[in-house]
């Protein structure tokens, strides 16, 4: 199992999502992506984005203006 990291932070909609995807296409069954940014749409629509795919949501969270989110594919 891998661990692909992206740091996203300082990119606006849609550059956060177009990373996910791109990163969930390279990944392996049971890999995990983290992402880090700041944009606050991304941080709503990753989450929706990975339910649609049926791709597992680790962890969430927020600190302070950046936002880490942790899946599994």
């Amino acid at each position: 199992m891998a661990e692909i990291k992206l740091d996203v932070r300082g990119e606006t909609c849609p550059i956060p999502l177009v990373e996910m995807r791109k990163a969930l296409r390279k990944a392996a069954e049971g890999d995990f992506i983290e992402i880090i940014g700041t944009h606050p749409a991304s941080k709503l629509e990753i989450p929706m984005a990975a339910d649609a795919l049926s791709v597992k949501i680790i962890s969430n969270e927020q600190i302070g203006n950046e936002w880490k989110i942790k899946l599994q594919k």
